[in-house]
């Protein structure tokens, strides 16, 4: 998808890269709300979301949802509450609770977060879907939501996506969401008591405009048959 661009050089015939003589920072996001079909994102609010994402949370039958997560999982609501206030107080990673259009019912949550307003680059992180939401038009819907937001609201140049070396799920995930994988950062982050090599993935604003259409044509209710069984998969349109 990426149009090649001529070599530039300088006055001392060193290769350099693109000329950006227009370009400005981008604005920080706000944590406003973005509406789609199926879903909306909040930014989290522990008195509104809280309860309703523990509850969501714990139709889980073991904790391997947390395994590759930073934080979980939680025994109790007032543990859950607890770390949802801390997510509501971040404003980098700034969290966003995803809500059920149909039920109204907060699902998930995900983050924007290492925000480069300066250098227009910014990471889609934190992501943590129930089992209520996960392998649904809604969690889908929320990616698109978040990447429109950032590409065309915003302005960034560059949407990341990091994950445990390990977490193949993660990893499948990205990249049927459009996702170009970039490559490993070995031994780059220790979490739970155990080294990290790190995956590393990412969308550039040339890329956009057509994953915007293949999201758009997928999640088209002309997409899904009576049974809401998918005609066309999302990574054959954004492969």
């Amino acid at each position: 998808m990426t149009e090649q661009t001529p070599q530039r050089y300088n006055e001392f015939q060193q290769p350099i890269g693109p000329a950006l003589p227009d370009w400005q920072a981008c604005p920080y996001p706000s944590g406003i709300s973005l509406q789609g079909q199926y879903c909306r994102l909040e930014h989290i609010d522990v008195a509104r979301h809280g309860q309703q994402l523990y509850r969501a949370y714990a139709q889980a039958q073991d904790g391997r949802d947390w395994t590759y997560m930073m934080s979980g999982p939680f025994p109790d609501e007032a543990t859950y509450l607890l770390h949802a206030q801390s997510l509501q107080a971040s404003q980098d990673p700034l969290h966003y609770a995803v809500i059920d259009q149909a039920s109204g019912q907060a699902l998930g949550t995900m983050s924007l977060m290492r925000i480069n307003s300066a250098g227009g680059g910014i990471e889609v992180g934190h992501i943590a879907f129930s089992p209520l939401l996960k392998r649904t038009r809604i969690a889908t819907e929320a990616h698109y939501l978040l990447m429109r937001h950032v590409f065309d609201d915003l302005g960034y140049r560059r949407y990341e996506w990091k994950c445990d070396s390990l977490n193949a799920p993660s990893r499948q995930a990205a990249q049927r969401l459009g996702f170009q994988f970039e490559g490993i950062f070995r031994q780059a982050v220790v979490y739970r008591g155990r080294s990290r090599d790190t995956a590393w993935f990412s969308i550039i604003d040339s890329e956009w405009p057509d994953l915007r259409v293949a999201f758009e044509g997928w999640l088209d209710a002309s997409n899904f048959d009576a049974a809401g069984r998918q005609r066309q998969p999302l990574g054959k349109l954004t492969a």
